[in-house]
């Protein structure tokens, strides 16, 4: 069910077409999210180019579609979808250096989502960049050039952004730090609440593992599982303007003995909190407002 007063958002790389009985992953993809109803999905790996088919059999109709302008030769890209209706979209291209080059379809969709009250009109990012495990400098650039053009966009209004997708990269590295706010890179920083660590600060959570059959079958076979695909809900300067009340992982178990991807997804129910972060819990004397200690960012 949904959230009434907040938001299930999706991510999830549903792995490419090409592999692993595409027709049988499809029926199993598209079943498991009509049964989550998510509002929000950021989907990876699925095809966006000449035309959104496969995106709509996934998802069925009744969404507003956000492809990423880039994708690879055989068509396969990134797409944001809502079942909100979507304000102004912005492209963020990602290819800086010959190098970020080397990925076809590395790029940031920020789009508005205009829900209902209480929450109204929230930023979303679908970040996607490089995959190559070698090129962490690549997604710190592009982390910092994703990041400051959300910060540009928010002109320090106080307003809900959350970022999804795809990052490959675990929680540990330099551009998921950054992120978070454990680092700076650039002379820059930014804040981010990890909605899986929110939920379970002290599980792994890992969402490409070895532990997937078809990471086995796959091209990367003998790297350690990681939690590389993240769901991060912005902070001001007292914590994060929406509360994670759920974080979970997606298409774990094989269905009908068909595992839906070599990613597990992620699945979070985020909502508005009952008190603003940076207001203090009790009344002003001879009054019944809470005490905001500054304004927020």
């Amino acid at each position: 069910m949904a959230v009434a007063d907040g938001l299930r958002v999706v991510t999830f790389n549903v792995l490419a077409p090409s592999y692993a009985d595409w027709p049988a992953r499809r029926r199993v993809i598209a079943g498991g999210l009509a049964e989550l109803r998510p509002d929000i999905v950021a989907l990876q790996e699925v095809t966006i180019a000449p035309e959104l088919t496969a995106v709509t059999e996934l998802l069925g109709p009744g969404w507003e579609l956000a492809p990423h302008t880039r994708s690879g030769p055989d068509g396969v890209g990134a797409v944001l979808a809502s079942r909100w209706p979507l304000g102004s979209v912005h492209q963020v291209d990602l290819e800086f250096g010959a190098r970020a080059g080397d990925f076809p379809w590395s790029g940031a969709v920020i789009a508005e989502v205009h829900t209902p009250p209480p929450l109204g009109t929230v930023l979303v990012v679908h970040h996607k960049p490089v995959f190559q495990l070698g090129y962490e400098y690549e997604r710190e650039r592009q982390a910092v050039i994703a990041a400051q053009f959300v910060e540009e966009l928010l002109g320090g209004c106080a307003r809900h952004v959350v970022v999804l997708g795809d990052f490959d990269a675990g929680p540990e590295a330099s551009s998921l730090r950054y992120w978070t706010g454990r680092q700076s890179l650039n002379g820059t920083s930014v804040s981010y609440q990890d909605a899986w660590e929110s939920a379970h600060p002290d599980t792994a959570g890992h969402t490409f593992t070895p532990a997937n059959p078809l990471v086995g079958r796959g091209d990367m076979p003998l790297v350690p599982g990681r939690r590389i695909d993240h769901i991060l809900v912005r902070n001001t300067h007292y914590g994060p303007t929406l509360e994670v009340r759920e974080c979970t992982r997606i298409f774990v178990e094989p269905r009908h003995g068909i595992q839906a991807s070599d990613h597990y997804g992620l699945l979070a129910e985020l909502a508005v909190p009952a008190r603003s972060p940076g207001i203090w819990d009790r009344p002003e004397r001879g009054g019944t407002t809470p005490r905001r200690r500054t304004p927020l960012p």
